[in-house]
């Protein structure tokens, strides 16, 4: 497995966005810890190498993960992770008691208690507006107390600017042990395409990827019935149009991509059911110009030379488990595939969600982008100094019967509770 590759440890893991980007600058993230069970599934199929331990990061110690993985008494290089904030997030209410904001705490406590090097905490734009900063003040002055320093100029990264076709803003706090030197934000590397207006720092820049780069090569879903019913089927696959998707098909090498390779059948297409629309939906989807918001949905209909909106969750079951909006296909009148949200997020075509629609678009939009996490963690790696390479040991990814589990059927798998609380 490399021993010279840093150790990372991924909390609020969920499907593994964030642990693939760490895993693409060059870390071995030997554990991940999430509560949901059908997260925890899918991670496993995705990550076969390393260990997915399914609790609440609130149920759990330091010394419970370096057991629980094979981390054992090995230093802990870095700790990411994005606790759940939705009180301050900027889509609901914005409130300084919501408990869930106290999984922050908990955040702070195993990174503590691991003695990591590093830190990355990602989190909601909201926490910067107004009232709100006064909370990330103190998570700051929290970790002060306890031996660690932060990037104090912190910063909102958006995935448009690191190669992703997607507008999405996230918070990234950056921290270290004080006897440690303080890595920087990366800095941009793309503008968004099409874009109206561009900051003056940002004009020499190529364009990020498009929507049409980012899925124009999939195939037309409405031609294999099977996938009424289910979620992958033997498909013919036309060539990538761009390097973006040449890339996430595995077909493009990329020199920052340090990941273990994955063994899949290439001839699959995975994470594409289909979705039934009314007649009417259809009619009003297809009226619908590109780059304008449906009427009657509030669907926005992408425009196959711009970039993606923000992909969002929508709400879990606790929360009455409402759908978010999903975008409407640039070309035919229908919802896009989690397939195309994948490609839209900067997922590979060997990673696999949850075989349903609603799990499956749950996992992309609680997730960091990977190419995103990738940018963040590869400025870890340079203060690292590490000498990484890319790895010739590969997985093989087969074992998918853990991405059709119920959540009754996944709790039971990982001995847990199927109703979850965060």
């Amino acid at each position: 497995m490399g021993n010279q590759r840093p150790i990372a440890v991924d909390l609020f893991a969920g499907a593994g966005g964030m642990t693939l980007g760490f895993e693409q600058a060059g870390f071995d993230v030997l554990a991940s810890v999430e509560i949901d069970p059908i997260h925890c599934a899918t991670h496993e199929y995705n990550f076969p190498m390393w260990q997915v331990i399914c609790s609440s990061v609130t149920d759990i110690s330091g010394e419970d993960i370096r057991k629980r993985s094979q981390i054992g008494d090995r230093d802990v290089d870095v700790v990411f992770g994005g606790p759940p904030c939705q009180g301050f997030s900027l889509m609901g209410k914005r409130a300084f008691d919501d408990p869930r904001n106290e999984l922050v705490s908990h955040f702070m406590r195993l990174v503590i208690e691991l003695n990591a090097k590093y830190f990355v905490m990602e989190n909601v734009k909201g926490l910067t507006i107004g009232n709100h900063r006064k909370f990330v003040d103190d998570v700051i002055q929290s970790f002060e107390q306890n031996g660690y320093k932060i990037l104090k100029d912190y910063k909102v990264l958006n995935a448009s600017h690191f190669g992703v076709p997607q507008n999405r803003e996230r918070l990234f706090l950056i921290g270290c042990r004080q006897d440690l030197p303080l890595p920087n934000y990366p800095s941009p590397i793309t503008k968004p395409a099409n874009a109206k207006k561009v900051p003056k720092e940002f004009v020499d820049l190529p364009n990020s990827p498009t929507v049409r780069d980012a899925i124009a090569d999939l195939p037309d879903i409405s031609q294999y019935p099977e996938l009424m019913k289910r979620d992958w089927c033997v498909a013919d696959l036309q060539y990538p149009k761009s390097d973006y998707s040449e890339y996430l098909r595995g077909l493009r090498s990329d020199n920052l991509d340090l990941s273990y390779p994955r063994l899949f059948n290439s001839n699959l297409l995975t994470s594409s059911i289909g979705t039934v629309h009314s007649e009417n939906s259809i009619a009003r989807f297809q009226s619908t110009a590109n780059g304008e918001v449906e009427k009657v949905s509030r669907f926005l209909k992408l425009h196959p030379d711009g970039i993606c909106n923000t992909l969002r969750a929508g709400t879990p079951s606790e929360r009455g488990a409402f759908t978010a909006p999903r975008p409407i296909h640039p070309h035919v009148p229908r919802c896009i595939t989690v397939r195309e949200a994948a490609r839209l997020h900067s997922y590979p075509d060997w990673f696999r969600f949850h075989s349903t629609k609603w799990h499956g678009f749950r996992q992309i939009g609680n997730s960091v982008p990977p190419l995103l996490a990738r940018s963040v963690a590869l400025k870890i790696v340079q203060i690292l100094d590490q000498e990484i390479s890319k790895p010739e040991q590969a997985f093989r990814l087969t074992k998918d019967e853990g991405l059709r589990l119920k959540m009754m059927e996944a709790a039971k798998r990982y001995g847990v509770s199927s109703r979850v609380k965060r």
